[in-house]
């Protein structure tokens, strides 16, 4: 992604320290933040300087390369981060077989991350074909190039379309608590792609009223059957898109797919902190009896989605890979 002239991917090595935007900041301060051991990979994974499945993964595989002596505790620390995003396993067990087999520990996170890198080029690619001119398209959370070192999944295909030339709109969700959807709308702004943020309990209204043409969001685990995990809200956004004949479409790549678990009820969904919800930019904005529920995380099922974009073109019926 191109910030004030200069490339930057969301996290990335520099002589073995790992560097991260720091995403608590955004969009109002630019910063780095610079980890040299797996537990201050595991403390940016906790508290989102790094968020976004496939980043996470990418994170954890960079934690796997500081790992000087303990792999299998340098394991357990960073599969205790966050419960949801599969991208956080598939990395780790990755990262296991490649050390095993002999393999120069960044040598082996470094291809993680270009693999990782293409195959959200490709979704890119897969995707900008359902994209027309003069669509308006609505999504939820962020996942783009922040969430995924570069590209993005739900973001790719809006990307390429733009550099190809065509002419869409965006609806950008906030996404509440964390008003992610500014984080969706800063890469916007940096791409030049127009759009507008707006409430993330306002979409219905805009699919009522014809403004919606298509949904697209990205997800953090995806069952055998298609049911998948995203960003809390996401469930409603599916329901709400089925209800107005709108198609839905999740953007995705492989180390997304768990195919350990058959449907969605066996998604384990994080609960976070009361802060997210009483706190703005650590302004309080609860009273201190306020009691606060927050689950990072809803699953939707497999009947809400019209297809998943993935490296592999978009699959229909069939989830599994």
């Amino acid at each position: 992604m191109k910030v004030e002239g200069k490339e930057y991917r969301s996290l990335w090595v520099e002589k073995n320290l790992i560097k991260f935007i720091d995403q608590r900041k955004l969009p109002y301060l630019f910063e780095i933040f610079t980890a040299k051991t797996v537990d201050d990979i595991t403390f940016a994974i906790k508290n989102m300087i790094v968020r976004g499945a496939p980043a996470i993964g990418v994170a954890a595989a960079y934690g796997m390369a500081l790992s000087k002596k303990d792999l299998k505790k340098s394991a357990e620390k960073l599969r205790a981060t966050r419960p949801t995003a599969y991208d956080l396993f598939y990395a780790i067990e990755y990262m296991i077989d490649k050390i095993n087999n002999g393999e120069n520990r960044f040598d082996a996170a470094s291809k993680y991350v270009e693999d990782i890198i293409e195959q959200c080029k490709k979704i890119g690619e897969n995707g900008e074909k359902l994209i027309k001119d003069d669509m308006k398209i609505l999504t939820h959370c962020n996942a783009g190039a922040l969430a995924t070192v570069d590209y993005g999944t739900a973001l790719a295909p809006l990307r390429l379309a733009h550099r190809n030339g065509k002419k869409f709109f965006v609806y950008v969700d906030e996404t509440r608590p964390r008003l992610q959807g500014l984080l969706t709308a800063w890469e916007l702004k940096h791409e030049c792609i127009k759009h507008v943020i707006i409430a993330d309990n306002a979409a219905g209204y805009f699919m009522k009223n014809k403004d919606i043409d298509m949904v697209i969001t990205g997800a953090d685990r995806i069952a055998k059957n298609g049911d998948f995990a995203n960003k809390i809200g996401t469930y409603e956004k599916a329901v709400l898109a089925k209800e107005n004949n709108i198609p839905f479409y999740v953007a995705a790549p492989k180390s997304t797919f768990d195919n350990t678990i058959k449907d969605g009820s066996h998604i384990i969904i994080e609960e976070r902190g009361k802060s997210e919800l009483s706190e703005i930019n650590g302004k309080t904005i609860m009273p201190e009896w306020a009691s606060v529920k927050n689950p990072a995380f809803d699953v939707t099922p497999a009947e809400y989605v019209t297809g998943y974009i993935t490296e592999e073109g978009i699959i229909k019926g069939d989830f599994s890979y």
